[in-house]
């Protein structure tokens, strides 16, 4: 592979940087819990059901005396602070409340990791409801981070779904070209990286080339790794790819994608500048494929 495109060249992946310490070892210490519980400067996301509240339009942290009565969730350290979500019941939720796509443009990027570790808490909690073994009721344990049936004893544990996400190139920098695609549902001019979820008994470089295959028809040869990110939509695992095609004529399956292009950097550029090309946004790791195989930073995010 070229080595403009070789990863760990040092490109920021939103949504991975900033990482807390889970400290997963304090989550049945109940003394250490009460301590910190009674420390004004804990802070605590305020969650009802998967949404959360907006102050001013941003993300707001309150005290543990200021939360309500819910469900705690112990999210971790940072810089000597500690960090909860308390998980009211989703009925007190009115139109002040919003979901994660609303919240991706409302956080300091340095709260991203923490938001993402409390929402995708929520979003399990709600969704697991039974005992997938007996059909029991549920009951969490582990500070919201383990679900045990009150019938077999059975723990559930919080799943995540892997999906790759790549940027294909043809020939080798800096005349080589990035492969990009739209959804049908898109609006005019919306392009990005193809991705999909990895199957059972598949590896990340067979996902690669399998949905690259099916979605552009383009095939597939050398893949690297070139990073991950956590997208709690409601629970994947981006890993990113650096994947060097093969072949090139494009053959759209019609249905994941209604269209795909080879740009060049010179068309990326003038296209994103002029607005006829919108690129994805930099809260995304596709952002952060592009922006690695452009070389910089480019205009027209959504």
């Amino acid at each position: 592979m070229a080595e403009r495109l070789s990863p760990g060249a040092g490109t920021p992946i939103a949504l991975s940087a900033y990482a807390h310490d889970r400290i997963a070892g304090r989550r049945t210490d109940e003394a250490w819990l009460a301590s910190v519980w009674a420390l004004e400067e804990t802070r605590v996301l305020v969650m009802a059901g998967t949404r959360v509240r907006l102050a001013d339009g941003k993300v707001s942290w309150v005290s543990p005396a200021q939360a309500p009565e819910g469900e705690k969730v112990l999210l971790g350290e940072r810089d000597g602070d500690v960090y909860f979500a308390v998980i009211a019941p989703a009925e007190v939720a009115d139109e002040g409340w919003v979901g994660l796509r609303q919240l991706l443009g409302a956080f300091e990027e340095s709260d991203a990791p923490l938001v993402v570790h409390a929402v995708g808490i929520a979003e399990w909690l709600w969704a697991t409801r039974f005992c997938p073994r007996c059909g029991g009721p549920l009951e969490p344990r582990m500070l919201g981070h383990v679900l045990r049936c009150q019938a077999c004893g059975r723990d559930e544990f919080p799943r995540t779904d892997p999906a790759v996400i790549m940027i294909v190139t043809d020939g080798e920098y800096p005349e080589d070209r990035c492969l990009l695609g739209r959804n049908p549902a898109w609006p005019p001019g919306r392009y990005s990286t193809l991705a999909g979820f990895v199957e059972p008994g598949e590896s990340i470089e067979q996902a690669v080339r399998r949905e690259v295959m099916e979605e552009a028809g383009v095939q597939v040869g050398e893949v690297a790794y070139f990073g991950s990110q956590p997208w709690p939509l409601p629970r994947s695992l981006m890993v990113g790819c650096l994947a060097k095609a093969e072949s090139t004529e494009i053959s759209v399956d019609g249905d994941e994608l209604e269209d795909a292009r080879w740009f060049t950097r010179e068309q990326m550029k003038a296209e994103a500048e002029a607005g006829t090309l919108v690129l994805p946004g930099g809260i995304s790791i596709s952002r952060s494929l592009v922006e690695h195989w452009y070389g910089g930073a480019l205009p027209g995010a959504w």
